[in-house]
């Protein structure tokens, strides 16, 4: 009993900690399509991996900050005003697969 409250809980925890974070996919539709659909300004294509590959070697958190701070062309924050670093990295690996 104890150890199916302790899945139970666990479950739980993993499920409301993702409950904020939005797919990646409607990010990228909200917020990263205008420039990441056509390459605009250098910015990345959305599915080509062989851009993404030099990217993603920097690491997932380097690129969160690369997207907090802004980059060349892209603003702080690109162009989602309420996504947290999750919502980034769900973006981010939306776009880069």
């Amino acid at each position: 009993m104890k150890k199916l409250l302790a899945m139970t809980a666990v479950a739980a925890l993993t499920l409301s900690a993702n409950v904020f974070a939005q797919e990646g996919e409607a990010i990228y539709n909200k917020a990263c399509q205008v420039c990441h659909s056509m390459g605009v300004a250098g910015a990345p294509k959305v599915h080509d991996t062989a851009a993404w590959e030099p990217r993603l070697a920097k690491g997932l958190d380097a690129l969160v900050g690369s997207v907090k701070s802004g980059l060349n062309a892209m603003p702080p924050g690109g162009m989602c005003t309420d996504c947290t670093d999750e919502d980034y990295k769900n973006a981010i690996q939306f776009m880069s697969k």
